[in-house]
Parts: structure tokens; sequence; C-alpha cells
């Protein structure tokens, strides 16, 4: 995927964004795009900054599937 020049503030601005308004149905693509945006970041600064929208991804990321295969299994 190719991202548009985005300054570091506008970058966390849409990992930001992608946390709040991701859903069950969405948490795949939206987890990608968020690391394609914190692999475009320059410095260990800029990541850091990102981390706790990027856990929150991920640990939503873990529960919906955990939820997913529970549900499929019954």
């Amino acid at each position: 995927m190719k991202l548009p020049m985005l300054s570091a503030d506008d970058k966390i601005a849409e990992i930001r964004r992608l946390y709040f308004a991701t859903t069950p149905k969405t948490i795949q693509e939206d987890l990608e795009k968020a690391l394609d945006i914190l692999k475009s970041m320059n410095s260990e600064d800029e990541r850091e900054r990102a981390t706790v929208y990027m856990e929150g991804l991920a640990e939503m990321y873990k529960d919906w599937r955990r939820s997913k295969v529970k549900s499929t299994k019954s």
C-alpha cells in the first residue's frame, strides 16, 4: 500500500482513528493499515507514541479472534 506523505502527528492520528473506529469485521484490515503506517515512521520516538494504540488493536484482534473461534465451535 502506498502511503501519502504524512507528518508524524498525522500518522499517529490515523492510527488512533483506526483504533477507535475498528470493529470485529474490520479489525484485520485496520490492523494491517496501522502496521503499514507504523513501518513508515522514521524514528523510534514516533513509534513509541503509537504503541498504546497498536497494543490496543492487537489486543482487540486477539480477543475477537478468540470469540470467533469459540462461536464456531459451539
